[in-house]
Order: structure tokens, then C-alpha cells, then sequence
């Protein structure tokens, strides 16, 4: 499989080299040369399959020869080592939980395929990449510990000081090893923008620069697994499923898509966002005009110029009325937000946090067009990582689980810097 740039103006580059290089020459993301649909016996029977046989099928087109078969397996096993449940919220609405894993956030799955297929292209290689990512909250604490101790590779994580919440910064900030926080005085945009613009700096060209963003192909394809894992649970449902994502980055959503040209069948998704709604503006006008990012409770979708927006275009060959036909998207407020969360408690006993309040409300809005329909929210992380807005919007104290609780008491250690000559000098240092 090769990988083309969007913006036209590069190489073309196989798996391996769009996975080390993380971003194209040209400043373009990196997207597969072709899609092939799988075959139709795989979705007759996808209840008879587990979840890694499932994933094996849905990445190896896009992986290609460059990991055998073994290998892959293997790295599947391993990205692949927690569940993903869905749990009944009301008739016919479901949560789909993502936040089981090692740091309790939906990027534990893309973090961890990428440092393991990271790992396997340094096997036997006297070599050192750098991975540079920009957090607007989960991937951040993901990154670090999907490649923590990963033999070969130095992870140097931006994060906008003061924007994310208290036990995300523990997760990014108190691992140490070869792991490095940087808190930026700015937004995430700001962490985005440094990062993007390091790759393309000739000065840094030694450093072998790479994203864990999902701007990089590894961490962004095998985002697709769950979206197959809740059709395979709700197939003998036997009704049309939409899908709301609480998006910012929208790398999530923009996976889900791509498991739709693959052949899963969604009836349509919804990208569920707060008031940062560049997106939610685009549908209405066909006119995408960025701004800069606003501070909000769910601040993992504080982000103003989505990066893979522009993937999502190419799957649909910037056809603005295709696309409208399986998408929607729709902005709420923080106060709409938090009454979500206590609607859902109170009607369901089931506790929300932010992120996916976000996407039960775009939800709920487009079942509107779907009553006969099955509807899924995305529950991208743990409520208590953002337990200082659900235990005051909710009156309740939440327990706090064991992979959270082991980083409480770490102590933070990161540097501060301002502008992006703050973060060359750090890179060159």
C-alpha cells in the first residue's frame, strides 16, 4: 500500500515511510492510495470472529507487506489488550466505551499500535526517531505511555498550560524516562502549528522527527476496530446505526468514515463538537473558515482548525452534498453540556463525562431524522478525568480507578516554553 500527501505536491511513500515521517514534505497528511472494500462473508459472519481477527482483516490492506503477518498479529494482540463495552443508556441509544485501557482514554488504541509498528521498524537498526505530539488533553498521557521505554524512540509532548484538566497533566507529565512534557503558554492550535512546523525545519532533519497525532496514519486507521466491535455486538439488532463522535481533532470520526467505505454499514455519523464549530459552520455555509480555539469543559475538543477534516473531504471528493448525506454536525455550549450529563444520570444512572455528553446530545438531535434507528455516543474517557465538573454537576463522588490512582501522588515535571524558537532550541539542546 502507498500513501499519497493531499496536498498533491510530494513523493508518494509506503506504510513504513508515512508512519516514520508522520507528515508529507508539503505539509500534507499522509491517506491511502486505495480502499478496498471487504468481502461480504466478512460481515455475514463478523459475530463468529473476536476482536483481533476482526482488526487483522480491517488494517491489513493498509499495512501491506511491510509487517508480516506474525508480526501484525502480534501487535494487534497487544494494542488490543482491554475491552470495549457497550452499555444501554435508553431505548435503542447506546454508550460506546473507549476508555478501558492503560490510560483510560480512546488514543490508547492508536498510541499503542503505533509505538509497537515503530518498534518493529527499529528492530536491529541503530537508529533514533523523535516523536513530537501536540495534546489537547488524552493523547497526550496515550502517547506517553504507549511508548514509554520503546527502545529507540524519545517522545516530546506539547499541552497548553492550564487547558487540561489535573489527571490528564499527571499522565503526560510524570513518567519521565523517555518521555519529556512541554506546556506551552498558549491553545492547543499553538502546540499544533510548533509541531507541524518542526517537521518541516531542515535544521531538525536529524532528529527523525515523527507525530503520534492522529495527523500519523498508525495512530489514526486502527481507530477504525471499535467501530466494526459495536457493529458486531448490535448486528441482530437488525437496524440502521448512526454514530455520533464528540469530535475536535476529528481523526475519530474520520476513521469511522473510512470503516464505512470499507463496507460497515452506518446508516450516519454525527460529529458532535462544543462551541468550537468550524465544522458545524462549514455544513451550513460550504465556506470552512478556522478560528482560533476557545477554552471549554470538554478541552480535548478545544481545537479551532480540525487537521483531519481534510481527510474526511478527500473520502468524500470534496463533494459538499455527498457529503452531507452521511454527515451531520452540530455545536452545543458548556451549559447544554452539563445538563446532558445530569439528564443522563437521572434518567439512567449511567455518568457522562464531558466528551461524551457532547456526542449524546448530537445524538439525541439527529435520532430526530432516524426514529427507527439505533444510536451510539462515543465514551472517549474515563469520567474521572474530568471529576471536578461531574462530581459538581452530579453531587457525587466518584471512585477513582486503579490506573488513575497510580499517578496521583508523581510528581510533575515539565519545562515551559513559548513560541516555536523556544522549541527548536529545546529539540537542538
Amino acid at each position: 500500500m502507498n500513501y499519497y500527501s493531499l496536498n498533491k505536491q510530494a513523493p508518494k511513500v509506503s506504510f513504513q515511510e508515512a508512519v516514520v515521517q508522520g507528515l508529507a514534505p508539503d505539509k500534507g497528511l499522509y491517506f491511502p492510495e486505495s480502499i478496498s472494500k471487504l468481502p461480504q462473508s466478512f460481515f455475514d459472519s463478523i459475530e463468529n470472529l473476536s476482536n483481533e481477527e476482526i482488526a487483522f482483516e480491517v488494517i491489513n490492506q493498509f499495512v501491506g507487506n511491510e509487517i508480516p503477518e506474525k508480526e501484525l498479529r502480534q501487535i494487534i494482540s497487544e494494542t488490543l489488550s482491554f475491552d470495549f463495552p457497550l452499555i444501554k443508556v435508553e431505548e435503542n441509544i447506546y454508550s460506546l466505551e473507549l476508555f478501558h485501557g492503560p490510560t483510560m482514554a480512546f488514543k490508547d488504541v492508536g498510541a499503542r499500535f503505533m509505538s509497537r509498528c515503530l518498534a518493529y521498524f527499529n528492530k536491529g537498526k541503530d537508529l533514533k526517531n523523535t516523536v513530537l505530539v501536540a495534546t489537547s488533553g488524552d493523547t497526550g498521557g496515550a502517547v506517553a505511555a504507549g511508548f514509554l521505554d520503546v527502545k529507540g524512540v524519545e517522545v516530546v509532548i506539547l499541552y497548553p498550560s492550564g487547558k487540561v484538566s489535573d489527571i490528564q497533566e499527571k499522565q503526560l507529565t510524570t513518567l519521565g524516562q523517555n518521555i519529556t512534557a512541554l506546556e506551552v503558554d498558549g491553545v492547543f492550535d499553538d502546540c499544533q502549528e510548533m509541531v507541524k512546523k518542526a517537521f518541516l525545519d531542515e535544521d531538525l532533519k536529524f532528529k527523525n522527527l515523527t507525530s503520534a497525532n492522529s495527523i500519523n496514519i498508525a495512530r489514526w486507521l486502527p481507530q477504525m476496530f471499535y467501530f466494526f466491535f459495536a457493529y458486531k455486538e448490535l448486528k441482530k439488532e437488525n437496524k440502521p446505526l448512526v454514530i455520533s463522535c464528540p469530535s475536535g481533532n476529528f481523526g475519530n470520526i474520520c476513521a469511522g468514515i473510512l470503516a464505512k467505505k470499507l463496507g460497515l454499514p452506518i446508516e450516519h455519523f454525527v460529529a458532535s463538537t462544543n462551541i468550537n464549530d468550524t465544522v458545524p459552520k462549514f455544513l451550513k455555509t460550504g465556506k470552512y473558515d478556522p478560528k482560533p480555539s476557545k477554552a471549554t469543559i470538554s478541552n480535548a475538543m478545544d481545537v479551532g482548525n480540525p487537521s483531519n477534516f481534510i481527510r474526511i473531504q478527500e473520502l468524500y471528493g470534496n463533494d459538499l452534498e455527498n457529503f452531507r448525506n452521511d454527515f451531520s454536525s452540530y455545536s452545543f455550549s458548556d451549559e447544554e453540556t452539563k445538563q446532558a450529563i445530569l439528564e443522563i444520570y437521572k434518567k439512567s444512572n449511567y455518568i457522562a463525562e464531558p466528551h461524551g455528553a457532547v456526542g449524546f446530545l448530537g445524538l439525541k438531535r439527529e435520532l430526530e431524522k432516524y426514529p427507527n434507528s439505533i444510536g451510539i455516543f462515543l465514551e472517549t474517557a474515563h469520567p474521572i478525568k474530568f471529576s471536578d465538573s461531574v462530581q459538581e454537576i452530579l453531587s457525587v463522588k466518584l471512585s477513582i480507578p486503579e490506573q488513575i490512582e497510580s499517578v496521583l501522588d508523581k510528581e510533575k515535571k515539565s519545562s515551559k516554553i513559548s513560541n516555536y524558537e523556544d522549541l527548536k532550541a529545546f529539540l537542538l539542546s
